[in-house]
């Protein structure tokens, strides 16, 4: 793999930048999915009594 320790130039900084927000937002996206689910099958197991 490649050293991650410091990035050598301001393009490496920039991908790192975004990198790191894609993931944010992935994650952030994913939770929501992952807690609508929840709640949905929370419902259904509400519905059914």
């Amino acid at each position: 793999m490649t050293d991650k320790s410091a990035p050598k130039n301001k393009t490496a900084d920039d991908r790192d930048a975004r990198l790191k927000a894609a993931l944010k937002f992935n994650l952030a996206r994913r939770k929501a999915q992952a807690k609508a689910r929840n709640a949905a099958e929370k419902t259904e197991e509400q519905d059914d009594g």
